[in-house]
């Protein structure tokens, strides 16, 4: 069970990503990132069936998505500082041995309700490889290649997301709900042994510092990251009191959280790094982009199916060509950081969603599938090279003890920035439509909400372009030459 015979292989020399260990060393963290979006994205298409099967209504079912969405998000950035203190090489094989074996117990649940406490225990499994898999770039791979290795993992994680729609549909059609829990497991039992025998060894005198791990920081920022993800998630789509009193809870955890890290000897984060205007920047810029991104998954059905009455089968097929554009440019995109510079390339990423999202914002639906698909692709193209860009600006430079809890902050802001998105974006859908009940609206009211929302979306990701120039401007004054 040692590592250290696997450390001589893995290098971080120039020409290193070429050598047989470091392909299988970024084969194994490929599939980690591909199990935890798939994780996220899978489960989705099996609600229905799951009312069926357990006689429960859709609120109750909805946990199985829910459950594994909270913990990730309240506890990413805690994995991965834990993974800084202990070892990131052992975490990251406890969580894919923990997801593995979640997805046996999801798979086997005789009832609901153990079914959604076993999805939280692959939700927690699914945050410390989402964690730990980008922090481990800089130890396998050259810097001047850390780019064309985050758009590997982000060509991984949107082939997760856009898989688990059309592979959940067949299993449930064929073997059976149980069968995409299932599924899981020889993904995993193959990831844990590439990522045991080709992984570098954890550094020596990591583990007698255990004792610095933040607990109350931690306990602080899981409760009200879970209170603030309860609030925007809760209600399907309707803000009442309850939704109100979270926020609050909320907003006092973070008054709570800023304080407990301000006085602790080893905070879980250190509230300095935030005044980094390149790391404050891309978390905000993160977040916002991913709120812009859930616009076209909230509208796009409705418009699709409302508007331009297509058939669930078509609806389904067009929804399918973003993520599958997102996988294709995953890897070009991190070759054009590596070679142009991951900042600029942040810049012109952001520009192709501002330019899509503002198409979307004044295409009558009389240009029908063509006149929504093609800004699609832009804004997927566009996202795809931000991502890759923004993960490797801050991932690049970082320092090797604080690899996992940025990795674990860049995470979370993408997570907060869906959570966000799925009620701000569908409310200001919502709103824009003029009706209750977006379902069953009129093509032409769809069509306004549509329309509105990426106006809205425009609008936001010209924040991110103002914070993107903005920050490297500090960047540059700040910078001793």
């Amino acid at each position: 069970m040692k590592a250290t015979s696997a450390q001589p292989h893995v290098t971080t020399t120039a020409g290193a990503i070429r050598t047989p260990a470091v392909r299988w060393a970024l084969t194994g963290l490929s599939l980690s990132m591909l199990l935890s979006s798939l994780g996220t994205s899978v489960a989705n298409v099996a609600l229905p069936t799951l009312t069926h099967s357990f006689e429960a209504s859709f609120q109750a079912v909805q946990w199985v998505v829910l459950a594994y969405l909270l913990a990730i998000t309240t506890v990413i950035v805690s994995v991965g500082r834990l993974g800084d203190i202990i070892g990131r090489r052992r975490l990251l094989l406890s969580g894919i041995l923990l997801f593995t074996v979640a997805s046996v117990l999801c798979g086997s649940a005789p009832t609901l309700w153990l079914l959604v406490a076993a999805r939280a225990a692959q939700g927690l499994g699914a945050a410390v490889m989402m964690a730990l898999t980008m922090a481990f770039v800089g130890e396998t791979v050259p810097k001047e290649r850390t780019g064309s290795a985050m758009g590997l993992l982000g060509t991984m994680s949107a082939i997760g997301t856009a898989l688990g729609p059309s592979l959940g549909g067949a299993l449930i059609a064929g073997p059976g709900w149980r069968a995409i829990f299932l599924v899981n497991v020889p993904l995993g039992v193959v990831t844990l042994a590439l990522a045991h025998r080709y992984l570098p060894a954890d550094r020596a005198g990591s583990g007698p510092v255990r004792a610095r791990f933040d607990h109350v920081g931690t306990l602080l920022l899981a409760l009200t990251l879970a209170a603030y993800a309860l609030a925007m998630t809760i209600g399907r789509g309707s803000f009442g009191v309850l939704n109100a009193a979270l926020l609050v809870v909320a907003a006092i955890g973070v008054g709570l959280f800023v304080r407990a890290e301000a006085r602790a000897v080893a905070p879980l984060l250190r509230l300095a790094m935030f005044r980094d205007p390149v790391l404050s920047a891309s978390l905000a810029m993160s977040t916002l982009v991913s709120t812009v991104m859930m616009a076209t998954l909230v509208v796009g059905p409705f418009y699709l199916a409302r508007t331009l009455e297509l058939d669930e089968a078509r609806v389904g097929l067009v929804l399918s060509v973003g993520p599958i554009v997102a996988a294709l440019t995953g890897v070009p995109a991190g070759r054009i950081a590596d070679r142009f510079g991951a900042r600029r390339m942040t810049v012109v990423g952001l520009t192709g969603i501002a330019v899509g999202a503002l198409v979307l914002s004044v295409t009558p639906a009389r240009f029908g599938v063509v006149g929504y698909l093609a800004p699609i692709v832009v804004v997927t193209a566009g996202y795809a090279v931000f991502q890759t860009a923004n993960n490797t600006v801050v991932m690049a430079d970082i320092r090797p003890d604080q690899r996992g809890v940025v990795s674990g902050m860049l995470n979370l802001s993408r997570n907060l920035g869906l959570i966000t998105g799925t009620s701000v974006m569908g409310a200001v859908f919502a709103v824009a439509s003029a009706t209750n009940d977006v379902a069953t609206a009129r093509g032409g009211a769809v069509a306004t909400g549509t329309r509105v929302t990426f106006a809205v979306a425009a609008t936001l990701i010209v924040v991110a372009l103002a914070l993107a120039i903005g920050g490297r401007v500090l960047a540059r004054r700040m910078s001793p030459g």
